[in-house]
């Protein structure tokens, strides 16, 4: 149970990390202020990408393209360790459900 809170732990810092590590490179290269910066990073992480703020620079347009790549993946992965990790506490959660099941017929 505690590797499994930590993985999750672990997946969650991992996405929180990598939208502040975008949110402090796109107020530096872009000048946005905060606030932008953490929306565009979230909205491009997400895939949203509503189109409201653009890149301006090409340094910031290749970054950018490198963000969404690996943050992706990285996203996505993260993810799915988290659902994997909670499908697996359910399953034990209904295993232990159907012993219990099991045992009260068996002794009733």
């Amino acid at each position: 149970m505690g590797k499994i809170r930590h993985q999750m732990i672990a997946a969650g810092m991992t996405i929180v990390g990598l939208i502040s590590a975008g949110t402090v490179i796109f107020h530096y290269l872009e000048k946005w202020s905060w606030i932008s910066s953490f929306y565009f990073s979230v909205v491009t992480l997400t895939t949203v990408g509503y189109g409201d703020l653009t890149p301006s620079r090409d340094g910031t347009r290749l970054f950018t393209a490198i963000f969404i790549i690996l943050g992706t993946t990285i996203v996505l992965s993260a993810i799915a360790i988290v659902g994997t990790r909670y499908l697996e506490l359910m399953g034990v959660q209904v295993e232990k459900r159907q012993a219990r099941r099991k045992q009260r017929r068996e002794s009733g």
